[in-house]
């Protein structure tokens, strides 16, 4: 399988992004277990004001990615202790952040 690539949109909440910095910068070993299994790799996150862009490859596929998150208690209770910082609206079938659909890539 080739590798699938996968980009998101979020806020930060007016005056949390230093917070939401100070979070990933000490995120949880168990929760970069999660992504490591899930098959994802080359993640990064960026932000303009309170914008955020996230972009990371699935090894495994989005579908397997999404779902192995999906299942996993630890993205929960991250997602959880992210709620106060930040605001993410998520596709309601999938459970997921709502897929972007790519318009280049450079050859």
């Amino acid at each position: 399988m080739a590798v699938e690539k996968f980009a998101w949109k979020a806020r930060v909440l007016e005056g949390k992004l230093e917070e939401y910095q100070k979070r990933h910068a000490q995120i949880w070993p168990e929760m970069v277990q999660v992504l490591k299994e899930a098959g994802i790799r080359n993640y990064s996150i960026w932000n303009v004001g309170n914008e955020l862009f996230g972009y990371f490859e699935c090894e495994k596929g989005v579908k397997y990615a999404e779902q192995y998150q999906a299942q996993s208690a630890v993205v929960d209770r991250w997602n959880e202790y992210m709620k106060d910082v930040m605001v993410m609206d998520l596709d309601p079938k999938t459970g997921a952040q709502p897929l972007m659909k790519q318009v280049f890539d450079l050859p």
